[in-house]
């Protein structure tokens, strides 16, 4: 989906826009209702675990879906699936890279195609909100930066749904520290629920210390990319921010490169990005590229393969 979030998304407080916008939230809530009380999920014969999310955007579902597969690929035969969309396919370009994985427009045909492939494991990078499917486990994924935003439904706020809807799941991932409220507020929802938590380490930081950086991003929540670049104390120097699944112009990279000139300093950007670019333009930018670590990962995968 390519949007750039409002801010008024992430206050902790109700804001002009939040009030106003509020019906449209209210009716859109009654479609998932009834959407959700005539649906029918099939069930396949292969388990599938869910990467999904809540908060809409930015929250880790691609590179958790990568490391579930890292996880299993020695003793299972795993294969990630992705729904077709046109404007995603940096994302697929970046799976490719680091897993299996099957695309197609409709989950149910691409999670039979895998099964009729002999695949044993299923994936889902995404689909935690697609209803024609029965999930074996659901985990949702926060950041702890922006955790719910303001709590509210779109449009109101970030939230694809109620938080309700976390009774359909048993692990929640939280890119962040550790933080016992959020946790709290949470398992009003659902008691059960077991809490991981994940960070990003850079895997090419020692290329861009001491240099000047210009970085850019058109992800879902761009400024936790520009956070973890001045977290490793990198010089940032500007930070631009692009809508989610952006597609750049020339126009965009003109204005690019007069800032690379007037600062004299190195563009950078996300892998996400860097695959969105034509061939030819890459050259020009830098790429940091990020790796998954995810705390008490022995609890963490022995918790999972529990759940399957």
């Amino acid at each position: 989906m390519k949007i750039k979030k409002p801010s008024f998304w992430d206050k902790n407080y109700l804001t002009f826009f939040s009030i106003i916008l509020w019906p449209l939230s209210f009716i859109y809530k009654f479609l998932l209702l009834i959407r959700k009380s005539t649906s029918n999920e099939k069930q396949f014969s292969k388990p599938i675990i869910c990467i999904g999310n809540i908060y809409i955007g930015g929250t880790g579902k691609t590179p958790i879906s990568i490391k579930i597969f890292e996880i299993f690929k020695k003793e299972k035969n795993p294969v990630v699936i992705r729904k077709k969309y046109d404007d995603q396919i940096d994302e697929v370009e970046i799976i490719k890279k680091y897993a299996r994985v099957i695309i197609d427009s409709d989950r149910s045909v691409g999670i039979q195609k895998a099964i009729d492939k002999n695949y044993d494991l299923i994936i889902l990078d995404d689909g935690f909100q697609d209803l024609s499917i029965k999930k074996n486990l659901n985990i949702i994924c926060f950041n702890s930066r922006q955790k719910t935003g303001n709590g509210l439904v779109i449009p109101s706020g970030p939230l694809r749904e109620s938080l309700s809807a976390l009774k359909e799941s048993k692990i929640v991932l939280i890119n962040g520290k550790k933080d016992i409220e959020f946790e709290q507020k949470l398992k009003k929802y659902n008691h059960k629920l077991k809490f991981f938590y994940f960070k990003y380490e850079l895997k090419n930081i020692n290329e861009f210390k001491n240099k000047k950086l210009i970085c850019f991003a058109g992800i879902g929540n761009p400024e936790n990319f520009f956070y973890i670049l001045r977290e490793n104390r990198l010089n940032i120097v500007r930070e631009i921010k692009f809508p989610d699944h952006y597609k750049f112009t020339q126009k965009d990279f003109e204005y690019l490169i007069e800032l690379e000139k007037k600062y004299n300093a190195k563009l950078v950007t996300t892998e996400k990005d860097f695959y969105r670019i034509s061939p030819f333009e890459r050259k020009r930018f830098g790429m940091i590229p990020i790796k998954l670590k995810i705390e008490k990962e022995e609890v963490f995968i022995k918790f999972l393969k529990e759940c399957i």
